[in-house]
This record gives C-alpha cells, sequence and structure tokens, in this order.
C-alpha cells in the first residue's frame, strides 16, 4: 500500500512537471510558419485605376507663426498630394482678434502663407478647425469651451467663406476648382486630454462644439462645395461613432465624412478599422452614412515620436500599411507628418528638408500609374503592388518585418507579357538603381529572383523597347 501511494505522489509530481512543458511544447509548434512569398503578376489582369487615396499628408503644429512647408516646396510637390492637413489654425497663424469696441476682427494674412504653400505643392487644403482662439476662449486656454458658442459658429463661417468663397482669391489667383472640396474637420482628437477631453455624452461635450461648427457652416454665403465633418477621434470608437451619428441625424446636422486618426504597428489594423466602422453603420438608422467618405485624418506607426519613424522599419511600414489602404474604402488616409519641427519628430522630411526613408519609399510608391495590376502569392512578410500603363509595368515589393529579421530570396513571375526585348529597372529605397537591358520573356514570362532584406522596399520597372 504504501509502495502505491508512492507511486502515485511520483505520478503526480511528473505531471506537475510535464503539463507545463507540453504546453509550451504544442503551442510553440502550432504556430503557423511563416509563408514565404512568390510574386506571381499577370500583365493583363487588371482590377480599376491605381488608387490615389493615399497620395494625403498631415503637418502637426511644430512652431507657432512659422511656415513649416515653406522651405520643402519641392520634395513636398515630387510626392504629389491631393490634400494636406493643417493643424493649429487659429492658435498659431493669430486669425482672430477683437478691436476696441469689442467686436471680432480677422486677420487671414499669416495662416494665409501656408495655406499658399499647400497650393504650390499642388494639394488642397484640408483644415482642422482648431483650437479655442483665446480671445473666444471660456478659461483663455486653447481646449476651453467658448464664452460665447455663436462667436465659435461665426469664426468657422468666416474661415469658410475666406478659403472656400467665391469673391475672392487666394495667393493671387486660387480660385475656381482650387477652391472646391476644401476639407473642414471640426476640431482634432478631441477625446484626448491635451486636446480637451471632450466628451460625447454630455458635460464638455463634442457634440456641442459640432453642432455649432456646423451652425456656422450653413451661415456661409457665396461659397464653392466644402466639406465639413468630424469626429476626428484619437481611435475609431463604437460609442463616439454611433452617438454623434444619433446626435446628427436627430438634429438635421451637416455630415460630409467620417474621419478619426489611427496609429499602429500592425498594418492589418487599417482593414480592421474599415471592418468595424461598415459594423457600426450596419444598423438601419445608419443607413444614410454608409456612403460617406471614410478619412483616417492621421496614420503612422506611433503617436509618440518614435526613432523608428526615421528608419527603414517606418519606410517599409508605410509601404505594408498603404498596401492595405489600396484594398479598403477609404476616401484618404492622411501620413503624419510631412516636415519635424526644431526637434526630429516623425517628419518624413527634416527640419531643414533633409530626406529620410519614409520619403524615398513614397517616391518608390509614386512609380505606379495606370491600372493596378493583380497581384497573387504574397507571404507573410513580402506584400507586392503592381501597375500598368502605357510606359511601363511597375512593381513595389516590400519586406515588413519589425523584429527586423526576415531575409527572403523572392520570386517574382509577370505573365501574359507581349513579345519583346525589355529594359529591366530595380530601384532602391537607399536611391541607387539597376539597369538591366533586353531582357527577353520566355513564352510571356519573365521571372526574377529578388533578395528582399528585413524592411526593404524594391521597385522594379519594365519598359518596353519597342
Amino acid at each position: 500500500m504504501l509502495q502505491v501511494k508512492r507511486r502515485l505522489i511520483i505520478f503526480f509530481i511528473l505531471l506537475i512537471i510535464i503539463l507545463p512543458l507540453l504546453f509550451l511544447f504544442f503551442q510553440y509548434f502550432s504556430k503557423a510558419a511563416p509563408i514565404k512569398a512568390n510574386i506571381v503578376i499577370d500583365t493583363k489582369k487588371t482590377v480599376g485605376p491605381v488608387p490615389d487615396r493615399w497620395k494625403a499628408l498631415a503637418q502637426g503644429g511644430e512652431e507657432s507663426g512659422v511656415r513649416m512647408l515653406g522651405n520643402v516646396i519641392p520634395q513636398v510637390a515630387g510626392l504629389y498630394p491631393r490634400y494636406i492637413r493643417l493643424d493649429h489654425i487659429y492658435d498659431y497663424y493669430d486669425v482672430i482678434k477683437r478691436d476696441s469696441s469689442g467686436q471680432l476682427t480677422f486677420d487671414w494674412s499669416k495662416l494665409d502663407e501656408t495655406v499658399c504653400d499647400i497650393y504650390h505643392t499642388g494639394a488642397k487644403p484640408f483644415l482642422s478647425l482648431g483650437y479655442m482662439p483665446e480671445v473666444l476662449s471660456g478659461d483663455k486656454s486653447l481646449i476651453s469651451v467658448p464664452r460665447d458658442w455663436n462667436e465659435w459658429a461665426l469664426t468657422v463661417q468666416k474661415t469658410i467663406e475666406h478659403y472656400s468663397g467665391t469673391n475672392n482669391r487666394l495667393c493671387g489667383q486660387i480660385t475656381g476648382f482650387w477652391k472646391t472640396d476644401v476639407y473642414y474637420e471640426v476640431w482634432n482628437e478631441p477625446d484626448l486630454e491635451t486636446f480637451g477631453k471632450w466628451s460625447i455624452y454630455g458635460g464638455k461635450d463634442y457634440k456641442t462644439l459640432y453642432y455649432y461648427s456646423a451652425i456656422g457652416a450653413a451661415a456661409a454665403k457665396n461659397v464653392y462645395p466644402f466639406k465639413l465633418g468630424g469626429p476626428v477621434t484619437t481611435a475609431l470608437y463604437k460609442n463616439w461613432i454611433q452617438t454623434f451619428l444619433n446626435y446628427i441625424s436627430q438634429n438635421h446636422l451637416r455630415l460630409d465624412f467620417i474621419s478619426w486618426h489611427h496609429y499602429s504597428k500592425n498594418t492589418d489594423d487599417y482593414t480592421t478599422d474599415m471592418d468595424n466602422l461598415n459594423q457600426y453603420l450596419a444598423p438601419p438608422q445608419y443607413a444614410r452614412y454608409r456612403a460617406l467618405p471614410k478619412i483616417i485624418s492621421e496614420w503612422g506607426y506611433d503617436s509618440d515620436p518614435n526613432a523608428i519613424a526615421d528608419t527603414n522599419i517606418g519606410a517599409a511600414h508605410t509601404i505594408a500599411s498603404i498596401r492595405n489602404f489600396f484594398d479598403a474604402n477609404y476616401e484618404m488616409a492622411f501620413l503624419f507628418e510631412i516636415k519635424d519641427g526644431p526637434t526630429p519628430r516623425w517628419g518624413l522630411l527634416g527640419y531643414n528638408g533633409e530626406i529620410k526613408p519614409r520619403y524615398r519609399a513614397l517616391e518608390l510608391l509614386n512609380l505606379l500609374e495606370g491600372r493596378r495590376l493583380q497581384v497573387t502569392g504574397e507571404g507573410t512578410y513580402v506584400s507586392a503592388l503592381a501597375s500598368v500603363s502605357p510606359e511601363k509595368i511597375a512593381v513595389v515589393l516590400v519586406n515588413y518585418d519589425i523584429q527586423n529579421k526576415n531575409n527572403e530570396m523572392v520570386p517574382v513571375t509577370l505573365t501574359d507579357l507581349n513579345p519583346g526585348t525589355y529594359n529591366l529597372i530595380i530601384r532602391y529605397l537607399e536611391g541607387n538603381t539597376v539597369t538591366i537591358p533586353n531582357v527577353m520573356p520566355v513564352n510571356g514570362e519573365l521571372r526574377r529572383d529578388i533578395l528582399m532584406t528585413p524592411n526593404s522596399v524594391i521597385a522594379l520597372e519594365l519598359v518596353s523597347n519597342h
């Protein structure tokens, strides 16, 4: 009997030791092995035009009263942005004052300089309506409610009349088309304590802020078509979206787009956002809002300054994220930010215009033009985008690995090519280029093995010699 008890004790001791080891063993080996990429592109299978929804850039408030874009206009123009988002428009540019009788006066001259810089890059402005001008603020802070909500409504009205007005020219020449469809976004990250910790349920209520913004927009006279929207929260929150839309509907307010921010190291999160928003809008009462433009008005690797933004990891993250934007139905996604302040932060460019890896990545992405081509064979780390135009076939490859370890020799096969000879141009993130002349498809196919080091971005261009 004693011997049996001893055996049982030994058995349970072994069980206690072995079970955790077995659990770890099965957990480790049950993880799916990473899938290696084997990229195949049928050059005759297109899936619509190359989207331009990623051609949107954001500039934050790095310096008060300074033309942040004034010394980088050529570099920014080289990325061909559609829109540039500008923050801090009221507090950084001395727009609003009071005269001797206490009436509000508006001086747009300093803000005009930066808005004109936006136009000189070839983009249109996307203006974040904030922060609270000191002369309006209830407690003199930039994040307070105004002493008089009607004065906030007037400020919004005058802003729209100036930047979307039919009776004035900006920069001495901007009118007509260039003043149509300017975006006005109500505030910036209202849920964040730094920017006021506005609520969606009452008290210091964002809904009230939006209400008087919409009143001001409705009062704007002699204006071209424009866009007004929000709620521009730090992330996509179901309670904010649905409560906000309920209020918009109940009060018959104008809403032209839905916006929010998202910073994430996980590039799949941007696809998940759109899936989640579609679910939030699925109930019948939100049917009227489903077709509204959906805009991520700030996005990036990290919402705090992070040195990774200036590395190849940041560049690869940018391309891998935009690859997902191509598939999701976003109107625009604004990459943050264009240029550093005096202290390096998130910029695609340094304070004096120095070019960084994320800028180079967008340059490579701009090689895509014409019609988007179908891509198969993407892997766990390596993905690709491809296009065809009368001038060339272009492919952009990215190997995004936050651990900075994944090396792959990636087969890239172009099929259904026209007979003839081609020049193959291989462009690297670092700026170097290799040209292989007079390559000839075999049975309409051309294959090239491309070494993708961790967080590399490489573009291929195939140009016919005809």
